[in-house]
């Protein structure tokens, strides 16, 4: 592994919510054993990859990212996010102590590159509390960034708007470009904060073929046709239309994906360096220029409502 293929990864971030769980709506091989997840892990880290996504609420992927990062003798040399469980009591210093505490014990670690609001709504209590007990932690040197992952652009606008916020986690992809339209990306240069993209295969939808949806998304339909369409047209596969949209529309972003095996993990670090045909993502920004905010939204998913 060369310093400058390690560079060249630096924006990509393994996700780790189907190392803990069954994760996505096209997962069809369910959660990988521990052998399988280590595998997962090694190949993403002989890619060049240093930054890993976990959170508490997915399932015991704190767990197993931390047992495999110490089998590979690599914990030490990685940079971690995790997400505190949004049942702790955010305004309860001891009950948020614990709360890292225990992240840090299941990942045996001392200390998290950056800790992340798991909702949105828990912004509102930033400046009632919360604000002096996670920068407490940072000053004790227990996590380096303090951050919130969000669902709506309100709420991204408000967290870069948030002293003492360094990192943002927004869903953003082909079909879903309301961050991009609200100069989210804009505002995170100007403010010199960070974001990371997550989502950028919409949970797996963009995987299914258009007649096997379910009868509640079945608005997905025209869409993913015209996906399919525009993948053939221009000879790139969905993978590499979804992370090169990212990539070479966001330079300054970080990229987070998952994978439930090796191979993918390979497929998507081959997707991030294909090179990206000129005018590619003018067209794809013609194409899903108005989106149906129902298809956006995973919570939206249940039987039609939201969730």
């Amino acid at each position: 592994m060369t310093p400058d293929t390690i560079f060249k990864m630096k924006r990509l971030v393994l996700g780790t919510a189907q190392l803990g769980m069954n994760y996505g709506i096209s997962n069809r091989t369910g959660k990988p054993d521990l052998n399988t997840a280590e595998s997962i892990v090694k190949t993403a880290w002989n890619s060049g990859i240093r930054e890993f996504d976990t959170a508490q609420v997915y399932g015991n992927s704190e767990q197993v990212l931390g047992t495999v990062l110490n089998s590979l003798g690599i914990r030490n040399e990685v940079r971690i996010i995790s997400k505190l469980h949004p049942d702790i009591d955010h305004l309860n210093h001891d009950d948020m102590r614990r709360g890292l505490e225990e992240t840090l014990s299941n990942l045996g670690i001392s200390a998290l590159y950056g800790i992340m609001l798991h909702r949105e709504e828990f912004l509102d209590f930033w400046d009632k509390g919360l604000s002096e007990i996670l920068t407490g932690f940072a000053r004790s040197g227990y996590v380096k960034h303090l951050g919130v992952s969000v669902y709506s652009p309100a709420k991204a606008i408000q967290a870069l708007e948030t002293d003492g916020i360094t990192i943002v986690q927004i869903p953003t992809n082909i079909f879903d470009r309301r961050f991009e339209k609200s100069e989210i990306f804009d505002l995170a240069e100007n403010k010199g904060k960070t974001i990371y993209v997550r989502s950028i295969f919409l949970q797996g939808l963009f995987f299914l073929h258009p007649d096997s949806l379910p009868e509640h998304l079945k608005t997905a339909s025209s869409p993913l046709t015209i996906l399919a369409a525009l993948s053939k047209d221009v000879g790139l596969d969905i993978p590499k239309l979804c992370i090169g949209y990212i990539k070479n529309n966001f330079p300054k972003t970080q990229l987070v994906f998952g994978s439930e095996s090796p191979s993918q993990v390979r497929n998507n670090v081959d997707c991030w360096n294909t090179a990206w045909p000129e005018g590619l993502t003018q067209r794809i920004q013609r194409e899903f220029e108005d989106i149906d905010e129902m298809i956006l939204d995973p919570h939206m998913w249940m039987e039609g409502s939201a969730s």
